[in-house]
C-alpha cells in the first residue's frame, strides 16, 4: 500500500499496490503492521457498506463524538465518489478545513480518516457502493453532523445535489458544531 498524506494532519489517501498478470491482479487492502508503522488505527470494530442508486447523491457530513469517536477507512467497491473530510479537532490549526479524495472502483484508492473529522461523499455515478471500516461501534447517542453546504467551510461539491436525506439537510453549520477530539 502507498500512504499519501492529505493536507489535514493524520488523514491519508491509501493506494493499492497491485500485483497482476493476464488473469487480473491481487492487492492488499489492509495490513496491521503497515498501518501501525504510519501511526494509524490498526484495529477495526465494524465494517459497513452503503449503496447509492443515483448519481449526485450526497451523504454526510457525519462523525461520532468521544468516547465513541472513530477513525474510518473508506473504499469504493462500485462506481465513483467524491469523498470529503472536514477537520473538527479542538485546537487544530486546520479546524474547519476540508480535503477530498475521489474514490473509484477501478482505481482502488481508499481514504483514511482519523478521529475528529466529519466525513461525507457525493456519488459521481449511478449505483455507487462504498465499504467503510470503523474503529469503534456505531453509537446513536454520540453521532453528530455538519451541514454539507456551510459557506464558512466552503466545500466545492462537483455536482448539483439530487438526493439528500432529511437528516443531512438539517445538520448544523460549523458555528453550531462543538469541536471534537
Amino acid at each position: 500500500m502507498i500512504f499519501t498524506p492529505l493536507a489535514l494532519d493524520g488523514a491519508y489517501r491509501v493506494d493499492l499496490e497491485r500485483r497482476g498478470d493476464s488473469r487480473g491482479y491481487f492487492a492488499r487492502m489492509f495490513c496491521r503492521e503497515e498501518f501501525r508503522d504510519h501511526g494509524l488505527t490498526d484495529t477495526w470494530s465494524q465494517c459497513n457498506m452503503s449503496h447509492s442508486a443515483q448519481k449526485a447523491t450526497l451523504r454526510g457530513m457525519h462523525f461520532q463524538r468521544a468516547p465513541k469517536a472513530e477513525a474510518k477507512l473508506v473504499k469504493c467497491m462500485a462506481g465513483a465518489a467524491f469523498d470529503v473530510i472536514v477537520d473538527l479537532r479542538r485546537g487544530s490549526t486546520t479546524f474547519g478545513n476540508w480535503a477530498t479524495v475521489t474514490l473509484t472502483a477501478e482505481g482502488g484508492e481508499m481514504i483514511y480518516i482519523p478521529q475528529g473529522f466529519a466525513h461525507g461523499f457525493q456519488t459521481l455515478t449511478d449505483d455507487t457502493q462504498l465499504l467503510y471500516f470503523h474503529s469503534d461501534y456505531y453509537s446513536p447517542d454520540h453521532e453528530g453532523g455538519l451541514h454539507h453546504a456551510d459557506p464558512k467551510v466552503g466545500i466545492s461539491w462537483p455536482l448539483e445535489v439530487n438526493s439528500l436525506s432529511d437528516r443531512d439537510r438539517t445538520l448544523p453549520f460549523l458555528s453550531k458544531v462543538e469541536p471534537i477530539s
